[in-house]
């Protein structure tokens, strides 16, 4: 005759030390994931206001063009003169042709340099240069 023990529950034993390794390597992986998207946003550019301006995308594919203040144009961090914007421009666009350029021009810096930086974009090959803006409050 088979007796049943009154007490089964108290043998099951749940081990929550693999679910909380998977959910650490989890969160870890987000949390290095978009600081490499962040580090071209947090330059310290005043973007301009415009009415009719789109939400700024955080595509990876964006090559983003910082012009500060002064009118120098960063590429990734890095001050670009001409030559160098235009080389690494090409080479993006050769190695992807519908590679995405986003200029955001700092709102103190002068029509001038931002144009020039967009003139230097299109004679690279850059179809249309994206112009970044914030929406009016």
């Amino acid at each position: 005759m088979l007796i049943r023990n009154a007490d089964a529950s108290a043998d099951l034993h749940i081990d929550f030390v693999p679910m909380v390794d998977v959910l650490f390597n989890l969160l870890i992986f987000f949390l290095i994931a978009t600081s490499m998207v962040q580090a071209e946003r947090e330059m310290k550019i005043a973007l301009p206001h415009a009415a009719s301006s789109g939400p700024i995308s955080a595509s990876l594919r964006d090559l983003v063009i910082n012009v500060n203040a002064e009118g120098r144009a960063f590429v990734g961090g890095k001050e670009m003169d001409d030559g160098a914007l235009s080389q690494v421009l090409k080479s993006a666009l050769a190695a992807n042709p519908d590679q995405k350029v986003s200029v955001r021009g700092d709102r103190a810096a002068s029509y001038a340099s931002v144009a020039h930086v967009l003139d230097v974009c299109k004679g690279a090959g850059a179809q249309q240069p994206y112009l970044e803006t914030i929406p009016l409050r």
